[in-house]
């Protein structure tokens, strides 16, 4: 699936089952608390912090795709067409990116 069969099978959603979107305000904050979800797993499996047994059945895929979820909602509600957004990123951060990444010192340990 695209990006913009993925923004139409969310749009169908919202419209089938979730009665309307949420404002945009109510989506950020939504997606910040998706994003701190990911955050703690993240912390905590790859981090230095412990992870809680409470924690240790958390999903980071089904947090991840909570945080696209919403961000495809903001991105419908917004009128942003994300697949044309992401290809222009892509290919910005290509041309921008690839001799610097590759020069980085840092990266070749």
């Amino acid at each position: 699936m695209n990006i913009q069969d993925a923004q139409k099978a969310v749009d169908n959603w919202i419209n089938e089952h979730g009665v309307r979107y949420f404002n945009e305000l109510t989506n950020m904050a939504q997606l910040t608390e998706e994003v701190g979800e990911v955050a703690r797993i993240i912390a905590r499996r790859y981090g230095e912090q412990s992870e809680k047994e409470s924690d240790k059945a958390k999903d980071l895929g089904e947090e991840l795709a909570d945080v696209v979820f919403v961000v495809l909602c903001l991105a419908n509600q917004t009128g942003i067409d994300l697949q044309e957004a992401f290809d222009k990123k892509l290919d910005l951060k290509t041309k921008r990116d690839h001799d610097r990444h590759h020069q980085n010192e840092k990266l070749k340990s």
